[in-house]
């Protein structure tokens, strides 16, 4: 799977969200565009994630 620009190896099956918790990521500061789509948070749980997919995750960070 490609994550970013960088190819990652899935260490199991897993949907998105689990991915997601599994990297130390905030599910309520993020986008996430899987194969082109972007997909809405309400999706991340029945997103069930395969070698072959591309994901761009974006990190919002606030700041003044």
């Amino acid at each position: 799977m490609k994550v970013n620009g960088k190819i990652i190896s899935l260490q199991r099956k897993q949907n998105l969200y689990d991915f997601l918790i599994s990297q130390n990521l905030n599910i309520h500061t993020l986008a996430v565009e899987r194969n082109g789509e972007i997909i809405p948070k309400s999706k991340y749980k029945d997103i069930l994630l395969k070698e072959e997919d591309s994901l761009e995750i974006v990190q919002f960070i606030g700041g003044g």
